[in-house]
């Protein structure tokens, strides 16, 4: 049961993996926790989300001449613009992730030929922003 960490250039990662085994709780257990938490608060964003954003992100998404770091960026101001709007009791990191799992959704469920590119652009965005608060969101699982 290797479930090492998947990079965007498809090699695996084992440092999370092997620091949460000597825990003694496995990868898919944590996994699904967090998952599900994420997806209680999905749900909840998911209906605030206009459809202009969404159409203005498939765009963005179908114009080949940006670059990986524009559409990264394209990405982030959609996510920072909505997050404005969250309440502020929750998380400011999590929101930021949850926003951007939703926008991902969302974009491949309009346009399924975009999922490749929205799903790195994604972890892409997530690894530039959200790193650190991951690590801290599994940590505290496991310790």
């Amino acid at each position: 049961d290797d479930y090492g960490d998947l990079q965007t250039d498809g090699n695996r990662s084992g440092h999370l993996q092997n620091a949460l085994a000597s825990e003694g709780m496995r990868n898919e257990e944590i996994f699904r926790i967090i998952g599900a938490q994420l997806a209680e608060i999905g749900d909840q964003l998911d209906k605030e989300i206009q459809a202009r954003v969404v159409n203005d992100l498939v765009q963005h998404f179908l114009n080949e001449n940006l670059s990986r770091e524009e559409i990264t960026r394209c990405l982030s101001q959609a996510v920072e613009g909505l997050a404005r709007a969250i309440p502020s009791d929750m998380e400011q990191e999590k929101a930021l992730l949850v926003l951007a799992m939703v926008l991902t959704k969302k974009v491949a469920n309009r346009v399924p030929s975009l999922l490749q590119r929205i799903f790195s652009t994604t972890v892409n965005y997530i690894n530039q922003h959200l790193h650190t608060y991951i690590v801290r969101m599994v940590s505290a699982l496991v310790g």
